[in-house]
């Protein structure tokens, strides 16, 4: 699977209290840049409330929202850092919520890449001084940096 990872969908910093509008930013983000097709923001949202995607970490929690791959253009992860936690749903747990600080936004092209990426994100989320690190970047070049490795 072919990768674009793009300075200009990581979001340091990023002040929403509700998922939504995480999820508006930077589904918003990946249309505006011509990552993903319309309907990507709202398949994201609708996917969300049915199937949660918030992750418990040792670390910091994250949540990895994706939709289906054709409303994809072009292979692309965003990645929003927030800087107050926002509550998302359990992906284990759909009762229980969790403060999510990550948000890394999957638009894969590729028919199976999610699982592909799914494990690459995994060993993002097992890392507690790798999530933690990230939370108190700032620059975007610096956070490309940390997670290209993992990513690619």
């Amino acid at each position: 699977m072919n990768l674009n990872l793009d300075k200009n969908l990581i979001f340091p910093n990023l002040e929403f209290e509700k998922k939504e509008d995480v999820l508006n930013f930077m589904s918003g983000k990946l249309l505006e840049y011509k990552y993903v097709k319309p309907g990507y923001q709202k398949a994201i949202i609708d996917r969300e409330n049915i199937y949660p995607t918030g992750l418990p970490s040792l670390g910091v929690n994250i949540a990895i929202p994706h939709a289906d791959n054709d409303l994809v253009n072009k292979t692309t992860i965003a990645i929003g850092i927030l800087k107050k936690a926002a509550k998302f749903c359990s992906m284990e747990n759909i009762e229980k919520e969790l403060d999510v600080q990550i948000v890394m936004m999957l638009a894969i092209k590729e028919p199976h890449g999610q699982i592909e990426m799914l494990q690459k994100v995994v060993s993002i989320i097992q890392n507690d001084k790798l999530t933690k690190k990230i939370t108190e970047m700032t620059d975007k070049d610096k956070v490309l940096s940390v997670l290209e490795p993992y990513l690619n």
